[in-house]
């Protein structure tokens, strides 16, 4: 996802000179060419996460677009007052860039780890929050974001995400995606997870159960049309994230259920919490952590099992 989104600001960037990548230190390996075609709309900040977001403010107040990349916690966590203070309440025209959503930097441990930016950003008004599944949908999200005047957060992964999407389809911010139609249950994945949430329906569709699988790459706003629209055409909704269960998509679409007084059977299926023991590569980590696409089917047919 990350070299997609490289790729993407890279050719924005050629259009638009307003454009600016801010980074902490990092990228190598992944903006050398950026760097090279365009070493005018490029800072290297340090490791000064803080001072990096309040640089994208100022440099937003005078009608440039930055983009502030790095890895999640770093940039979300260390910098949060000056998300708040000086982007989000001035409502300024930046970007952030959260590369490493959920265990995409497992083996690194818990600093690295991805897994609470989602329900600590939601709290924050005027911020667009957009969690791409796939390249084709970080490239997309990419170029919605450009025409967004306000800021906006992309929760992106790190590399070797497969490819969910046969064509390119039709993304709109706040809107959800239909990846497959299905009649008993409907699976609300987000992030890193819907290339699981695909394998997971073809697993119980294995076993007779029918299953709508949505993209909900747009977390705020959220898409609550299609939500209730699966509590309608389908018999128990779940949602499927690579985040902490408290807080995320799986807390944002239980709160439309509640609010609107719907009873129908739904689990929220992410990270528990509690700081994992174990420490390894993300498909280790998803599977301490109950996320493997066995364990998602088991807990789901378990549920049904339950709710029957």
């Amino acid at each position: 996802m990350r070299i997609a989104f490289v790729n993407t600001l890279q050719e924005l960037a050629k259009k638009n000179k307003d454009i600016m990548l801010l980074t902490n230190d990092l990228g190598f390996s992944v903006f050398e060419k950026y760097i090279e075609e365009l070493p005018k709309q490029y800072l290297n900040m340090g490791v000064a996460e803080q001072n990096m977001t309040g640089v994208a403010a100022g440099m937003a107040m005078e009608g440039k677009t930055p983009f502030v990349y790095s890895i999640v916690p770093f940039v979300t966590m260390r910098n949060f007052e000056q998300i708040r203070n000086d982007i989000c309440y001035q409502n300024l025209n930046v970007k952030i860039i959260g590369v490493g959503a959920g265990f995409s930097y497992g083996p690194y441990g818990h600093t690295h780890h991805g897994l609470e930016d989602i329900g600590i950003l939601r709290t924050l008004a005027n911020l667009t929050i957009i969690c791409p599944g796939d390249p084709i949908e970080a490239e997309l999200a990419v170029k919605k974001a450009i025409k967004i005047n306000g800021p906006v957060y992309i929760r992106l992964g790190r590399a070797g995400e497969p490819i969910v999407y046969s064509k390119k389809p039709k993304f709109t911010v706040g809107k959800g995606l239909i990846v497959r139609e299905g009649k008993d249950i409907t699976i609300i994945a987000t992030s890193t997870m819907i290339y699981s949430g695909k394998e997971v329906a073809k697993q119980l569709n294995k076993r007779g159960i029918s299953v709508r699988l949505i993209s909900m790459h747009t977390i705020k706003p959220l898409d609550k049309e299609i939500v209730l629209e699966s509590t309608i055409k389908t018999k128990a909704v779940f949602s499927l994230e690579e985040h902490s269960i408290i807080g995320g998509l799986g807390s944002a679409v239980s709160e439309v259920i509640a609010e609107n007084a719907i009873s129908i059977p739904f689990k929220r299926i992410g990270v528990p919490d509690r700081f994992t023991k174990e420490i390894g590569d993300q498909e280790y980590m998803r599977k301490a952590n109950n996320l493997s696409v066995e364990q998602i089917t088991k807990t789901i047919i378990k549920n049904l099992e339950t709710n029957d």
